[in-house]
């Protein structure tokens, strides 16, 4: 995970790779929708983001799909992001632009204002919901094409999405994410360079001139 990414954002995007591209593994970064990813000339990861957008506009024809990466980025989503953050198109979308995409998304769904407590969990899971076809909305409420209970997919009705994850788990995933709070992951402190030995002769050396000089100033 890229490590501009905080502690409780990482929880959420971990268990959106898991439920979207079915691995928090390194693969699944590299993963389009329909799992095809097999029939690209080369793995998502080593794409720039303007050759990503420009294929998927054949994803879409071929695949049914252009949803892409770890995150299932839409061609219109993608789009979005790279004119909302000035992104020039020349960034390969490897695993650490991706986590950081996926985290303006969150950002964009309400994950600061839920953090702050201004949302509720409910509503920010419906959010989620909007932006991640797979999760579940946590209570009844109007979707994308019909009413909805509590459970199922925003998009239920498109004959394309459902959810993948029971309501009850997602409010768990979402409860930690909340509980590990907004500070970024702690990163292992990179240990002092230890000095060459002194071999015994020098540092017999050493300590006998240190003994000379504190006799010298201890003198005058």
């Amino acid at each position: 995970m890229d490590r501009t990414v905080p502690a409780g954002a990482v929880i959420l995007l971990d268990f959106v790779r898991l439920i979207e591209v079915g691995t928090e593994g390194r693969e699944g970064y590299d993963i389009i929708y329909g799992h095809n990813q097999g029939k690209l000339p080369k793995p998502v990861t080593s794409m720039t983001l303007g050759e990503i957008i420009d294929a998927q506009r054949d994803w879409t024809r071929l695949f049914k799909s252009s949803a892409t990466g770890g995150y299932q980025f839409m061609r219109a989503t993608l789009q979005g992001l790279a004119t909302e953050l000035g992104l020039r198109g020349t960034q390969v979308l490897d695993p650490d632009l991706q986590d950081r995409l996926a985290y303006h998304l969150l950002k964009r769904r309400g994950y600061e204002e839920f953090m702050a407590g201004k949302i509720s969990r409910t509503e920010f899971g419906k959010r989620l919901a909007m932006e991640w076809a797979s999760f579940p909305v946590l209570a009844a409420t109007k979707g994308a094409h019909q009413q909805l209970k509590r459970g199922q997919s925003y998009y239920s009705g498109d004959a394309l999405n459902k959810a993948l994850v029971a309501p009850a788990t997602l409010e768990a995933v979402i409860d930690r994410a909340k509980a590990a709070g907004r500070e970024l992951p702690s990163v292992a402190p990179i240990p002092a360079p230890r000095p060459d030995p002194v071999p015994a002769p020098a540092r017999s050396l050493w300590a006998a001139l240190a003994s000379f000089f504190r006799n010298l100033f201890s003198k005058g």
